[in-house]
């Protein structure tokens, strides 16, 4: 029989993952553990203020880096941090452009 995962080996993983795969991780996590007892915000609050680089923030906006560099570069998107020539986005913006996107493409 195999060794079981320890919590800490979890929290590397977990810790390791791109940011869309986190939030899918732990969207699966909170479907079969909680059955819709708890908010998103109760479920997901504590990942609002997590902070994404230019990769990872394209991948959950689904659109190529290119597209994303394009909406930076058109202010549409402001990074919160920038790191020597790293920039990081915050998840709340994010998650607010993305619902723009949405609501652009149900309107056109």
């Amino acid at each position: 029989m195999g060794h079981a995962i320890t919590a800490e080996e979890l929290l590397a993983t977990v810790s390791s993952m791109p940011g869309t795969e986190r939030a899918r991780f732990f969207s699966l996590l909170g479907a079969a553990a909680f059955q819709d007892d708890f908010s998103h915000e109760q479920v997901f609050g504590d990942l609002a203020d997590e902070k994404f680089t230019a990769d990872e923030a394209a991948e959950y906006l689904e659109v190529s880096l290119t597209t994303f560099r394009r909406h930076v570069q058109y202010g549409k998107i402001s990074p919160c941090q920038v790191v020597g020539r790293n920039q990081l986005f915050a998840a709340r913006q994010l998650k607010s452009f993305k619902q723009s996107l949405r609501d652009v493409k149900r309107s056109g």
